[in-house]
């Protein structure tokens, strides 16, 4: 019998001993190895994940013309710094702007200014839009390589846009419709093309809207009749550029004319964003603006802010 307590007693040290061992190791654990999503914020949130989760990834959305130039950017700057993650979509400069405004993105790209009355949402939204410009780019009216025409002025741009110049003959072409093609309503540059060009004249009701720029690119490249519009960096050897005269001469899309000023559809390009920059979206704004990143607007096809 006295054996048996005694072997009872030893397991019952045993027992005990494992058991504040193991509270040991545990509290040792805690204080030395904890996850971040164990430490919450007096708001409930965790302290160490949510700032960590918001400066790892961003997020960008809007103008179809900024997007090969943002992609450029993004991947670039995700090769630099693998640990952070930057996701660029199209849509629009309207559509990346109403974004924005709904607090949806971390920036906006627009190739446009943003209107009084987007401002005013905005602000309603508690959004303060703030701009920044990253480049610049040159809108390029694009025909087909087999059509005669090489150059138009803007009165002549404005009558096939506006529905008045309705066949290639009247400006120098076949006698032949003219097929025209248009951003959708959402675009920078539709926005852009109706107030230079247009005066604010209605598009023509049978012009052919698409909804990205490499659509019009595709279809001016196998309709010998169409006509579209597209940012410089779009253009390659299935179409064939045109030069503009706005009243002082035509003017080649070249770059020395858009930097110039001479061609006259140059225009910047833009990031929005809420308030100045900060975190993750300022390291991305800074280093488009750095020489890495302006050299790569350049190889993009657009034009560097720092001449």
């Amino acid at each position: 019998m006295v054996n048996n307590l005694k072997t009872y007693a030893v397991l019952t040290l045993v027992v005990i001993g494992l058991v504040f061992l193991g509270i040991g190791c545990t509290g040792n654990e805690n204080s030395e190895g904890s996850s971040p999503v164990q430490e919450t914020s007096s708001e409930g949130t965790s302290a160490a994940e949510a700032p960590a989760a918001e400066a790892q990834s961003i997020f960008l959305k809007g103008s179809d013309t900024v997007l090969p130039l943002a992609q450029a950017e993004a991947e670039e700057f995700m090769i630099e710094y693998p640990e952070k993650s930057v996701t660029v979509t199209g849509g629009g400069s309207g559509v990346g702007i109403a974004a924005l405004i709904d607090g949806e993105v971390d920036i906006a790209t627009a190739s446009r200014e943003m209107k009084a009355e987007e401002i005013e949402a905005a602000e309603a939204n508690g959004i303060t839009p703030v701009e920044t410009t990253i480049a610049y780019d040159g809108i390029t009216v694009i025909v087909n390589p087999e059509n005669p025409v090489t150059e138009l002025t803007f009165d002549q741009l404005r009558g096939i846009y506006n529905g008045s110049i309705s066949n290639w003959k009247y400006v120098g072409g076949e006698d032949q419709d003219i097929v025209v093609l248009s951003r959708d309503s959402s675009s920078g540059t539709y926005e852009y093309f109706k107030e230079e060009v247009l005066l604010e004249d209605e598009y023509r009701p049978d012009a052919l809207t698409q909804p990205a720029t490499g659509g019009i690119v595709s279809e001016v490249s196998q309709n010998a009749n169409a006509i579209g519009y597209i940012g410089v960096a779009y253009l390659d050897d299935s179409v064939k550029a045109l030069s503009l005269d706005a009243g002082n001469g035509f003017e080649a899309p070249s770059s020395e004319n858009i930097l110039s000023g001479a061609y006259p559809l140059a225009r910047a390009l833009y990031f929005y964003t809420d308030g100045e920059p900060s975190g993750l979206t300022k390291e991305f704004v800074d280093f488009v603006l750095s020489e890495t990143g302006q050299n790569l607007v350049t190889e993009v096809g657009y034009f560097p802010v720092n001449q």
